[in-house]
């Protein structure tokens, strides 16, 4: 009896896969291109000037390293990914938790969001050495520079997106009895996810550089290690490498972003 009712529900819900999966290819066959226009115009730019191989390498260079150098480079990156995910997810995670804090009376607003904005006044290479004294040069000191770098985007968007929803409704929550709580939970935490969807996108265009800013200062794997490492060798091929490859894991955070943010919390066309 039910089937009829749940066909276009599945139809739906089929349809928004198909277009999600359009919208992935699209999207990978711009980054196709714009890649294939890159290495063209630096073909044409090292062929032009020709630089030393050690100050400007040239594409075959940096394929080089990726052939002889694969597996570390893969390595590599894992750990560095494994970072910027987790970071991810934590500073998604204290940012939101935050900002609900300082929506839910003035006075922690007064009180918390000073405080938040100190912190992000502070320059990431002044916290990294601390970071690593006091988690060491493991994982943990980088998930944190990464958690710390995405906090400030998303504990804002989110609390200003909060701070706007339409008073109207919250005035008539108030008439019809509602508690400060509910008000929180039911109108201003649900009515800020657009702000939270835009804090969340720009948390994971930025969570590499806290992750490679970590692995700068100290570290005994990832990405970051590997161009410090290649700088002190004048390995210039495995730095460009190196670069690659952080900018596709910079890429594929994004799109993770995106996919979640429209699977479970924020639809634009719902």
């Amino acid at each position: 009896m039910t089937a009829p009712a749940s066909q276009p529900e599945a139809r739906r819900r089929g349809g928004g896969g198909r277009q999600a999966a359009a919208r992935v290819a699209r999207a990978a066959l711009k980054s196709a291109v714009a890649a294939a226009v890159l290495v063209g115009l630096w073909w044409g730019l090292v062929y032009l000037l020709q630089p030393p191989r050690y100050v400007f390498p040239a594409p075959a260079d940096v394929w080089e390293a990726y052939v002889t150098r694969g597996a570390m480079l893969a390595r590599n990156t894992a750990i560095t990914a494994a970072e910027i995910v987790i970071g991810l997810g934590a500073g998604l995670a204290a940012g939101a938790a935050t900002a609900l804090t300082i929506a839910a009376t003035p006075l922690a607003r007064r009180l918390v969001l000073p405080v938040v904005v100190a912190t992000q006044a502070l320059p990431v290479f002044a916290i990294a050495p601390l970071l690593v004294v006091w988690l060491g040069y493991g994982m943990a000191s980088k998930i944190a520079m990464a958690g710390l770098i995405i906090y400030f985007p998303v504990a804002t968007a989110y609390a200003e997106a909060m701070s706007r929803v339409d008073p109207r409704l919250v005035d008539l929550a108030r008439i019809a009895g509602a508690t400060r709580w509910q008000v929180l939970w039911t109108i201003r935490a649900p009515g800020g996810l657009p702000g939270l969807a835009a804090g969340a996108k720009v948390a994971a265009t930025v969570a590499p550089i806290g992750a490679v800013v970590g692995e700068w200062v100290g570290a005994s794997a990832g990405l970051g290690f590997v161009m410090v490492n290649a700088n002190a060798r004048s390995q210039t091929g495995v730095m460009f490498a190196a670069l690659g490859l952080l900018a596709v894991l910079a890429l594929l955070t994004r799109a993770l972003a995106d996919w979640l943010i429209e699977r479970l919390l924020w639809r634009p066309d719902a």
